[in-house]
């Protein structure tokens, strides 16, 4: 359980706070206008899961928190968790900026990451929760779909090609879209026995939790359905998807692939958008 600490002034941190312990591309100035609201245009951490706790604000990319008082980046909003220094200590995310950010395992912008889209919010996942230590501003085009690493049999731009051959057809079968991203990729079979629980074996390295800027390749995943077993689609690129049971209006057709939007599946679908993954399957791991 988190220990709450005795919590600093907002004056006595900000005097405080030296160039030599801010992270990298941070001032002093920069330190002394977070006020511990979550405005628009900034990134905020949480101390508690569900944006709840004291709010962590900021306007930029900061490399190192920084891990003792009075030296490090604090919560400063109200609530549990005011005045501890946030490194290691986050739970949830409210993305209110223009740009995708990335929170980090590692400082410096190391380690495994997730990236929180424009204007999400999201509880960390398991890795990064109470283990933040890095966050970046990146532009969305700055991830792309990448089969580095990861012995698909096709490419990202191959496995685009083999789902707009397919638009249309109804050969695919009803309920099979883990099966269907798979045979993109040229697996005969993803590995995993459905959508959500291909979702949580996909390691957080290949995760973007929340952010909805899909990279043409990259796989959306969704979590609901009456088993429960989620959905997931392909990226076509420009917010376009190929999915299993759509029909030529992107919503519900049972038998049907079709293009649809995130926007429309979860309408259509009434299921919880997650985030996308680059090309990970169970298959091959």
């Amino acid at each position: 359980m988190k220990q709450l600490t005795k919590t600093l002034s907002l004056a006595g941190a900000a005097i405080a706070v030296t160039a030599s312990t801010l992270g990298a591309g941070a001032t002093p100035a920069f330190a002394a206008s977070r006020d511990g609201v979550c405005n628009s245009g900034e990134f905020c951490y949480y101390y508690n899961s569900g944006e709840a706790g004291s709010i962590s604000d900021f306007t930029g990319s900061i490399a190192d928190y920084g891990t003792t008082q009075p030296g490090c980046y604090d919560f400063k909003g109200a609530g549990a968790g005011k005045g501890l220094c946030i490194k290691n200590n986050a739970a949830s995310v409210w993305n209110r900026s223009t740009k995708t950010v990335r929170v980090y395992f590692n400082s410096s912008y190391g380690g495994t990451y997730q990236s929180i889209a424009a204007g999400a919010k999201a509880n960390l996942n398991a890795t990064l929760k109470n283990n933040n230590a890095s966050h970046q501003f990146v532009t969305a085009s700055s991830t792309a779909c990448s089969t580095s690493g990861l012995g698909d049999p096709r490419t990202c731009s191959g496995a685009v090609a083999w789902a707009n051959d397919h638009l249309g057809s109804t050969s695919l079968g009803t309920g099979t879209c883990d099966h269907v991203v798979a045979l993109a990729y040229g697996w005969s079979s993803s590995g995993s026995h459905d959508a959500y629980l291909h979702w949580t074996q996909v390691p957080s390295t290949y995760k973007h939790a929340g952010d909805r800027s899909v990279p043409a390749g990259g796989l959306a995943f969704f979590s609901g359905g009456s088993q429960g077993y989620g959905h997931v689609m392909l990226s076509l690129g420009g917010g376009s998807f190929a999915s299993t049971d759509v029909g030529t209006d992107g919503r519900y057709h049972a038998g049907r692939y079709g293009k649809t939007t995130i926007a429309t599946i979860e309408s259509s679908f009434g299921e919880h958008y997650l985030g996308w993954t680059q090309p990970w399957f169970k298959v091959n791991h």
